[in-house]
């Protein structure tokens, strides 16, 4: 049996890791090169900025990667404790810090591609085939067998869709006279730009730092401490104040953050790059669950689900995708295709929730804003005023913020009471 992968990013590399234990033959197809070592290449424009592991996202790959972790340390990602090291400002509230065990890994995206094809690689089972994009499926009835690429068929039993924003899933099924899946889809006209400066021993008390964008201050930032001894600043701002791509006023619009952290940071810190600018497409959820499709088709990643990366997302769900399918061939087979993508809409749903109920208070955001957004914002802007002076709030928090938890965690009795002791 073989198994076809389009896409050797990270859903790509995860699904075939997890795919190489149940299928004889695992190919890895991609448009682009997929060099091993950790280095920016045209299939990933959005590289040079921040990325995010949540604490799910981490453990989870080291279950289904064994020694990711120990690797991406060795050389040079920096491990820390999300509740203690990082700077979490939430509509403008400092949550408070203290000792936990959420731990996190701090890389940049180049290094966690290059660990995990590096380790992915050396199963003997997996085939890579860069500069191979694929031209569209093969179907008999109602049932995959093979893909198109440069006019030639490949056999496959199972094919993947892990080509990311691209997302070249959807016309291949058309072309096969399939009805396009439903899409939730949100425009939230979010830009990036980063720019990467010295880390020197000393220079900071924290190795993150978390500052969400919400109405009161449009300007927010993705920071953290790097492997290269760097830290990687991303600046999130809206297509209506954009966060600059010229040095020195890129430095002056993170002094318009909330809390003075970062910008007393970069204002003394050498810089080794450049600002880079970088706009983020909608975010949009392919409800596969609710059509027919023909069996043997797999959808991961962007290509199911791409959120704003600002909440850091993306990779945290890939991951529990490529669980998730190995969950169900560890149970049988039978109708794979339909109990993967009815297992992977609850799997989505707290992630998409946190991120769009966010996006979609900006007048802006092109979306349609349900009452369960609107109530969980509400309680949420006091849970954050809470968790200025209550860490057993804090630590609840971020667990829902690192999927460790789903958002009714932040309902329970003793939180709520908390909650109002403290708002």
């Amino acid at each position: 049996m073989r198994a076809v992968i389009a896409g050797g990013s990270i859903a790509g590399l995860l699904a075939a890791k997890v795919l190489s234990r149940w299928y004889a033959e695992v190919v890895v197809l991609d448009r682009d090169q997929l060099p091993l070592d950790a280095v920016h290449r045209k299939g990933v424009p959005q590289s040079r900025h921040a990325h995010g592991l949540l604490a799910r996202g981490h453990q989870t790959i080291e279950k289904l990667v064994p020694g990711f972790r120990a690797e991406m340390l060795r050389r040079g990602a920096v491990a820390n404790d999300l509740h203690n090291d990082v700077l979490w400002y939430n509509e403008g509230r400092l949550l408070k810090r203290a000792p936990s065990d959420l731990t996190g890994l701090l890389a940049g995206r180049p290094l966690i591609e290059s660990v995990l094809r590096t380790m992915v690689a050396q199963v003997g089972n997996i085939t890579f085939r860069p500069s191979t994009p694929v031209d569209g499926l093969i179907a008999d009835g109602d049932r995959l067998t093979g893909v198109r690429i440069n006019g030639e068929r490949l056999d496959a039993d199972l094919v993947v869709d892990a080509t990311g924003r691209s997302n070249r899933g959807p016309t291949w099924l058309r072309e096969l006279g399939y009805d396009a899946a439903p899409e939730d889809e949100v425009r939230a006209g979010i830009f990036y730009s980063t720019r990467e400066y010295e880390r020197i021993p000393g220079d900071a008390d924290f190795t993150g730092v978390i500052s969400g964008h919400y109405p009161g201050n449009p300007l927010g930032t993705g920071t953290g401490a790097n492997d290269g001894d760097r830290w990687l600043v991303t600046l999130v701002g809206l297509d209506d104040n954009p966060p600059p791509a010229e040095p020195g006023a890129f430095e002056e619009y993170a002094a318009q953050l909330d809390g003075p952290e970062l910008y007393k940071l970069i204002s003394q810190a050498t810089p080794l790059t450049d600002p880079v600018r970088f706009r983020i497409g909608p975010s949009v959820r392919r409800r596969y669950e609710k059509v027919r499709l023909p069996e043997g088709f797999i959808a991961s990643g962007d290509s199911l689900c791409c959120f704003n990366p600002a909440y850091g997302q993306g990779m945290t769900i890939a991951a529990l995708a490529a669980e998730h399918l190995g969950e169900l061939l560890a149970a049988g087979g039978d109708q794979l295709t339909r109990r993967y993508f009815a297992g992977m809409n609850k799997r989505i749903e707290t992630a998409w929730t946190m991120s769009v109920s966010n996006d979609l208070r900006f007048d802006q955001t092109v979306g349609k804003q349900p009452l369960t957004s609107r109530l969980l914002v509400s309680y949420l802007s006091r849970l954050y005023k809470a968790t200025e002076h209550d860490v057993v709030v804090g630590r609840r928090f971020l667990e829902v913020a690192n999927l460790l938890a789903t958002p009714p965690a932040l309902l329970k009795p003793s939180i709520v009471l908390r909650v109002l002791r403290n708002s």
